[in-house]
């Protein structure tokens, strides 16, 4: 069985360096393939020479919260894999603030014996179990974004004051996006919409079909390429309405979001390795190892 651990990255080379060692010395056959930003730091290709299996795709543009740019990359990833051929299993997709919380070998045992075929946080968008609600929910993919510049903040900040006025109309100011809601998308009765978390681990079943399916309908595509944050829903939406799959409900991560933090994920710390290797989850993020290495130095011992 083999796995690709795909590494999205931009920033703190030295704890892409760790994860990259912490994956490679428990798992030689894997592929480690790295999406890394240059225009935001420099990754030393010389320092991972001593890995195989290991390519780096170069990007030397940021990826920008709310838009599509994160589901870019993504898709360049599954498209690199699938034109060179590459023959593979599974796809842990992995940022570079993540890290394991369980050892590799175990992790691999497990996917090579499980049921599943693939392991993704989802929840039906207008369902009373969307952690975003039905007005979050809707204002993400019931809308269609443009994205300002960055010193519109300010102006739109100002704007959400009278967004209530104007039922259509979506401000995101954090993210520099303003939008328009939709009277017509490609969801139905038949075709739901699916909201989740963007980090999983998929089958190569669910990746191929994922690819061959947005290239079938590209108008799916391009829809949710004018949404907010693309990436945390046309993948679920995709891979459930099928009903091909056995998707577990869950990624097997562990992530904290405090509403102080508005969507982002806490930073984690040694006060939260007691949850994190509970045993149940096999990676977790984010980690910071400029402001806490001490986290890491404990996982390095479990691993």
């Amino acid at each position: 069985m083999k796995v690709i651990y795909f590494i999205q990255s931009h920033k703190n080379p030295d704890q892409v360096y760790r994860l990259v060692k912490a994956i490679k010395k428990s798992s030689c056959h894997a592929l480690v393939l790295i999406s890394h930003n240059f225009s935001c730091s420099i990754l030393d290709i010389n320092k991972l020479k001593q890995y195989s299996g290991l390519e780096v795709i170069k990007r030397n543009q940021s990826a920008r919260r709310g838009d599509c740019s994160i589901l870019e990359i993504y898709l360049e990833a599954i498209d690199w894999v699938l034109e060179h051929n590459y023959d593979f299993d599974w796809l842990v997709c992995l940022s570079g603030q993540d890290y394991p919380v369980r050892p590799i070998p175990e992790i691999e045992a497990f996917l090579a014996t499980t049921e599943y075929d693939g392991f993704i946080k989802y929840w039906d968008l207008l369902s009373e179990d969307n952690p975003w609600g039905k007005e979050g929910g809707e204002k993400r993919y019931f809308a269609k974004y443009i994205r300002l510049p960055d010193w519109s903040k300010w102006w739109l900040r100002k704007l959400t004051r009278i967004e209530p006025l104007i039922p259509l109309l979506n401000i995101q100011w954090r993210y520099a996006l303003i939008g328009l809601r939709m009277k017509v998308t490609p969801f139905n009765k038949d075709f739901k919409c699916y909201g989740g978390w963007y980090w999983n681990t998929l089958s190569k079943k669910c990746i191929e079909f994922l690819s061959n399916y947005l290239k079938e309908y590209p108008e799916l595509l391009k829809f949710y390429r004018r949404t907010l944050a693309p990436e945390e829903s046309i993948i679920p939406t995709v891979l459930v309405n099928s009903n091909q799959f056995n998707l577990y409900n869950d990624c097997l991560r562990y992530l904290s979001f405090p509403p102080e933090l508005f969507g982002y994920a806490q930073c984690l710390t040694i006060n939260d390795y007691d949850k994190i290797t509970s045993g149940y989850f096999h990676f977790a993020r984010k980690f910071d190892s400029k402001t806490d290495n001490k986290i890491i130095d404990l996982l390095d011992q479990l691993l």
